[in-house]
């Protein structure tokens, strides 16, 4: 427990400043909602002169993009970028830093496993992602209330935004199985940033394509189509699914790699 809790006192600022983030960048966009709804068919228009690959890429759909969820939807890819980087960086950070810092020696001493480890530093980042995206689920659904110019359902909005929470498991998971094949990292941004913007890129050319059900299963970021799910009020059951394959085997792989490597505090 106190392991657990000294994890969370740790990652808390880099959460509020990343909760801040998020509820800025939403603020900011919905604040020019009124005048898209309120000149709705020249956006349409605007909008509908983007490259079909463009649009794609930035998951507008034409029907719901002057109604407050088709909006939110282009918007909320952003978002989910940022949550990705975000989670990505946490997880590659919470398993290297003892070494990157020199305080290996003082953790692994201490009469706990390294399972134990693990578990209260993986459980501090879930902690930490779950506070961070109530507090934005809270704080956009209210900015979405006071600029909406009709009204909209509740349950699509809740699971337009549960999609940021599952994309950042997957990645917090990426992160942590990643950092476990290093014996000594220095630095975790070249590789966060790496492996997100790297996967972001190659969803956004599996957008543009035409035939890219299969292709989607290779980056996270196209699991979740915001259009499918505000046509289904559903997920698509075979990225869910893998998405929960992923961050499975990232963990079990985690805990095994961890365990067994040999840790050197001071180079």
């Amino acid at each position: 427990m106190n392991m657990y809790l000294h994890e969370l006192k740790s990652l808390r600022k880099a959460a509020i400043i990343w909760t801040v983030v998020f509820i800025g960048l939403a603020a900011l966009y919905f604040s020019i909602f009124p005048s898209v709804a309120g000149d709705a068919s020249d956006f349409k228009k605007l909008i509908g002169g983007y490259p079909p690959a463009v649009r794609a890429m930035l998951g507008i759909n034409l029907d719901y993009i002057t109604s407050i969820l088709g909006f939110y939807s282009m918007i909320f890819s952003f978002i989910i970028l940022c949550g990705a980087v975000q989670a990505m960086n946490m997880g590659v950070s919470i398993l290297s830093k003892e070494s990157r810092e020199r305080t290996a020696d003082f953790l692994l001493v201490k009469p706990v496993s390294r399972s134990s480890i693990v578990s209260a530093k993986l459980l501090a980042a879930f902690t930490t992602i779950t506070a961070t995206d109530v507090l934005f689920l809270a704080a956009s659904f209210s900015m979405a209330n006071m600029v909406k110019t009709a009204d909209f359902s509740t349950k699509l909005f809740f699971m337009v935004n549960l999609t940021l929470f599952f994309i950042q498991l997957i990645f917090l998971a990426l992160g942590v199985v990643i950092s476990v094949f290093f014996k000594k990292l220095k630095s975790v941004l070249p590789i966060s940033l790496g492996v997100v913007f790297g996967l972001y890129m190659i969803g956004a050319l599996i957008a543009a394509g035409k035939n890219d059900d299969a292709a989607r299963f290779i980056s996270p970021f196209r699991y979740f189509d915001t259009t499918y799910i505000i046509k289904n009020a559903g997920y698509e059951a075979a990225y869910m699914i893998t998405g929960a394959v992923i961050i499975a085997a990232a963990v079990v792989t985690s805990y095994i790699v961890y365990i067994r490597k040999d840790i050197h505090a001071v180079s």
